[in-house]
């Protein structure tokens, strides 16, 4: 269900509204994990990247590339970029879910690296935090850590799969961009402490 921070902001409830309309009916348990991922989105958006709305609109937009209405390739971060442009959305949101998760590790062991090139990377501390709310949340829309949302994606796609493939090259990466953004979430918090505040 959606925040109330989202539902006062007329990008995020956009956003939120497209996951839902390609998702929810077609792909429920993706559904239930991009809502998940948009919801740690908003509550460690403030404190962990200066553009907390972009972050949140990506972050329930990651997965729509899975939607069927609108999967061509079968890599799903470059066909949700790709419809996300096609109907007009930001073009920032857009490289956003291109290269999230470490796309291009994927793309290059699905041989469309070329295609992915075409979205710029945007920057890095958004990068990261996109990687954090994707990889700290299980497939059913429930915190989990790093580790267990590796091991669980090895186990379900097999570790000899594409995916597994993919995995194993971009773990290094995905816990180290966990890393930074944990290392920038605990910062925040000394200095809420310090001026009496309290963070989510």
């Amino acid at each position: 269900m959606a925040s109330a921070e989202l539902l006062e902001d007329e990008n995020l409830a956009a956003a939120w509204a497209v996951a839902r309309d390609l998702l929810a009916e077609a792909l429920p348990r993706r559904w239930r994990h991009s809502q998940g991922v948009g919801q740690v989105a908003l509550a460690i958006g403030p404190h962990a990247v200066e553009e907390s709305c972009l972050l949140g609109r990506a972050a329930v937009l990651h997965d729509i590339g899975y939607a069927p209405s609108i999967a061509k390739t079968g890599f799903h971060a470059l066909d949700g970029a790709r419809y996300l442009r096609s109907i007009g959305m930001d073009g920032r949101v857009v490289n956003l879910v291109a290269h999230h998760s470490c796309a291009i590790v994927e793309a290059e062991e699905r041989g469309l690296a070329v295609e992915l090139a075409g979205f710029p990377v945007e920057r890095q501390d958004l990068v990261d935090a996109l990687i954090y709310c994707d990889m700290t949340v299980s497939p059913d829309g429930e915190r989990v850590t790093v580790e267990a949302r590796i091991a669980e994606v090895l186990d379900r796609y097999g570790d000899q799969s594409l995916v597994g493939h993919f995995m194993r090259r971009a773990a290094p990466a995905l816990r180290s961009s966990t890393v930074r953004v944990q290392a920038r979430l605990a910062g925040a918090t000394l200095v809420e402490l310090s001026l009496g505040g309290s963070v989510v």
